[in-house]
């Protein structure tokens, strides 16, 4: 039976105002719904896992509403090490079903998906194995765009959001990095590097030392809260990306890495050069750390859902 491609409820209010929960939940279910159609093509089980990318959920209301307007949207995909995807046409079933899927899902949103390109490498991603981005845009402007990242090794999507971490500090270096002058970007670009600043940092805080927590608490919260209230002064935007960099908070987010995947022999500034075993693969005692907090979320999410008495 293919899995129906309808969240438990809306994934938009009204206003345009994305809800998380569903949002992710819709995810898992156009994931499921790949799998299945692709088992009919070709004749194998294709285990596919799939969720929120970006950690917007980090800084949602109690039942998963998302506090401000969502432009992007990401989802990470978790595709599966096997004989049948290294073949390109195969590859490319994939990717024609992903894409249509994801139209039908969307378009009872109001949400009109046309593909754009796919086949790209996700920066920093595996040398022989490298992540492939999918880009769709919205003829409606509902959102800017949705972005599909295919990651290889199929685990849980919380599980491949902590690897990705890794990946995405190496990305958000090339800004931040002490070693080179402050980055000029235009106002929304940096904007966007902030917002990943904020969500990486709360997501790897658990696992971050003690000292850097009591430095970076401060600094964060500052951005977030000018982010809340609107941030559109590019002067402004300019003073917290400097505090940011200065603050040096890309150098925490690596102490906080380095440790539980040296001890296995993996160097995350090589994350590229890694074994590609060790895609989406993530050392216990950050599983242990990290994982619980994004789990817990989406509970309180599903919790207040229920109470509002709204399905889950």
């Amino acid at each position: 039976m293919i899995e129906d491609l309808k969240a438990a409820g809306p994934v938009f209010s009204g206003d345009h105002i994305t809800n998380l929960y569903y949002l992710n939940q819709l995810y898992g279910k156009i994931a499921c719904n790949v799998s299945e159609k692709m088992k009919l093509v070709l004749g194998v089980e294709i285990p596919i896992s799939a969720g929120v990318w970006g950690g917007t959920y980090l800084i949602s209301h109690p039942n998963g509403n998302a506090k401000r307007r969502i432009w992007r949207f990401y989802s990470i995909v978790n595709l599966p090490q096997i004989e049948v995807l290294d073949n390109k046409s195969n590859m490319e079933k994939l990717i024609g079903h992903y894409y249509s899927t994801f139209a039908e899902a969307f378009r009872p949103y109001g949400l009109d998906l046309d593909l754009k390109m796919w086949g790209g490498k996700l920066p920093y991603s595996n040398k022989t194995k490298p992540s492939v981005t999918m880009h769709m845009e919205d003829s409606t402007e509902t959102v800017r765009w949705l972005r599909a990242f295919f990651v290889w090794n199929q685990v849980s999507w919380e599980q491949s959001i902590i690897h990705d971490l890794v990946r995405n500090i190496k990305v958000l270096k090339e800004s931040l990095d002490l070693r080179k002058k402050p980055v000029g970007k235009a106002p929304d670009e940096t904007k966007y590097l902030m917002q990943d600043i904020i969500i990486t940092y709360e997501t790897i805080r658990e696992a971050c030392n003690p000292d850097f927590i009591e430095h970076a608490d401060s600094i964060i919260q500052e951005v977030k809260d000018c982010f809340l209230k609107g941030l559109h002064d590019s002067n402004l935007i300019q003073e917290l990306y400097l505090k940011i960099f200065h603050g040096a908070i890309i150098y925490g987010f690596e102490e906080a890495l380095q440790g539980p995947f040296g001890k296995e022999g993996l160097n995350i500034h090589k994350i590229q050069d890694w074994p590609v075993e060790k895609i989406n693969w993530v050392p216990e005692e950050l599983k242990e750390k990290l994982i619980p907090p994004i789990q817990n979320i989406f509970a309180g999410f599903k919790a207040t859902l229920e109470k509002e008495g709204k399905p889950t």
